[in-house]
């Protein structure tokens, strides 16, 4: 395994992290317990989750995915091997079931980090991330800002920080990061930090695979220049850049974007042609198309982590495998004409 630094702490996490999204619905305990065992046992040190999860967000699922987090360190006293980092959900009014007000107010952000805590049976969490900004900004699925008149939302970054500030003094968290931001929202956190002597955002968790490479434009900088690297999630593109949806039964039910149908960005007819292309110039160099898009992320010189999900082990050992692929300069000189002619199909 290969570790990276987180932010600007003593922390190493292995550049593979394990997602753990599926756990509670597309897997059970005992196959979260297993991925676990296995990952550790691969070198894989960072588990990320949250609040939210398992996804799709439902009230009898909520929490589900942490609860399978906290028996397994129950079971095999293995907290202390763990870098573990979890999320609090931000608005959105179809997930008022799990807290109401879904805001991040000093109090909400103290009652979803203890549920957490006491979901993962543990005392301390040593990232913990806002899920998405609490703002009108950064939509799923939209590239670009969209400018919101009627957005109700005043700037409370300076209280968050100071909340967090509170949380890391008392031992409840050890660091702090956000999630699915854009560049301004990375900078203005950075100048209130500095400004005011607060901890800074360690990491940030956006979408990247090479069928969205927005984060490459603006936030890409500011992680670098900040010590503010990325987490990068849905690195398949919930298994399109797999290459399964290109060789055939298509229609298997148990396959992510069949199942949740409502996950459509990365099965549009721009991310299917891209796919095709990218298959083939794996084919061409005798990569899966799997371990050619992963090792592409790992490469990145912005990336801390990749997080990466399976729902079954050979999918984990495969995706685990990739940090020890490397890309040649003709995979990637290709890679880059694709991205050119297709650019960001999947925001």
């Amino acid at each position: 395994m290969k570790y990276s630094q987180l932010g600007n702490t003593d922390i190493q996490v292995s550049k593979i992290c394990l997602g753990t999204m599926t756990w509670g619905e597309q897997n059970s305990e005992a196959e979260g317990h297993e991925q676990m065992d296995y990952a550790l046992e691969r070198g894989v040190n960072f588990f990320d989750t949250a609040e939210l999860y398992s996804v799709p967000g439902r009230a009898e699922t909520q929490g589900s995915t942490e609860k399978i987090i906290g028996t397994w360190f129950r079971k095999t006293g293995n907290r202390d091997k763990v870098i573990l980092a979890s999320k609090i959900a931000g608005p959105s009014p179809g997930l008022l079931y799990i807290r109401n007000p879904l805001d991040f107010s000093p109090s909400s952000i103290r009652t979803a980090l203890d549920n957490s805590l006491k979901r993962l049976q543990t005392d301390y969490l040593d990232l913990y991330q806002l899920h998405w900004p609490e703002r009108k900004s950064n939509f799923f699925s939209t590239l670009g800002y969209v400018h919101h008149d009627n957005d109700p939302w005043k700037d409370n970054f300076l209280e968050i920080l100071q909340t967090m500030d509170e949380l890391i003094k008392e031992g409840k968290i050890r660091h702090f990061g956000i999630s699915n931001e854009t560049a301004w929202g990375m900078m203005r956190f950075e100048q209130l930090s500095q400004q005011h002597g607060l901890p800074k955002s360690m990491s940030i968790q956006n979408p990247y695979s090479l069928l969205n490479r927005a984060f490459e434009v603006g936030c890409a900088e500011v992680a670098i220049r900040q010590d503010m690297g990325l987490l990068a999630y849905s690195p398949l593109g919930f298994g399109m850049l797999t290459g399964k949806y290109h060789k055939g039964n298509t229609e298997d039910p148990t396959y992510r974007i069949n199942k949740y149908k409502q996950y459509a960005r990365y099965s549009t007819d721009p991310s299917m042609e891209a796919t095709a292309r990218y298959l083939k110039i794996a084919e061409e160099h005798g990569l899966s198309l799997t371990q050619m898009a992963l090792a592409f992320i790992n490469t990145r010189p912005f990336v801390t982590s990749n997080i990466i999900g399976a729902t079954n082990l050979n999918q984990l050992k495969e995706n685990i495998d990739s940090v020890d692929v490397v890309l040649n300069d003709d995979v990637l000189f290709a890679i880059e004409q694709v991205h050119k002619e297709i650019s960001n199909p999947a925001p």
